[in-house]
């Protein structure tokens, strides 16, 4: 290998490298900006159905009984549904400001707001 050839892949190792670490850093600075939300809130079609403290562990039946949500330390998550392929089930926690758990079959969202109580004024 001719050193012309050794420098030009050492350039392009140093790239990559900068871009991951790039990455990185990025992902820590959003992460760290997202706050943490104070309730969930669940729509149906649309239009809101109800909504449900983060700080106040239950378990909620929704939609007819289609969906089943739990809170728990602050976090919510789907642990039942009786649609086909169970998507909202599997997508786990939300806990962060705008984080939202769709079950599309039943046309039912809950999505995580609050957090920040600070007013913005928009001119």
């Amino acid at each position: 290998m001719s050193d012309c050839s050794r420098g030009r892949l050492l350039r392009d190792a140093c790239l990559v490298l900068f871009f991951l670490v790039l990455s990185v850093v990025l992902i820590f600075v959003i992460r760290s900006r997202e706050g943490t939300g104070s309730k969930v809130v669940v729509a149906v079609e649309g239009v809101e159905i109800g909504s449900y403290p983060l700080s106040v562990d239950g378990r909620y039946v929704l939609n007819g009984g289609s969906n089943v949500l739990c809170i728990e330390d602050g976090s919510a998550r789907m642990v039942d549904a009786n649609c086909p392929d169970k998507l909202c089930v599997k997508q786990g926690t939300v806990r962060y400001t705008n984080q939202c758990i769709t079950c599309l079959p039943n046309k039912l969202t809950v999505t995580v707001v609050g957090g920040d109580d600070s007013v913005e004024i928009v001119l």
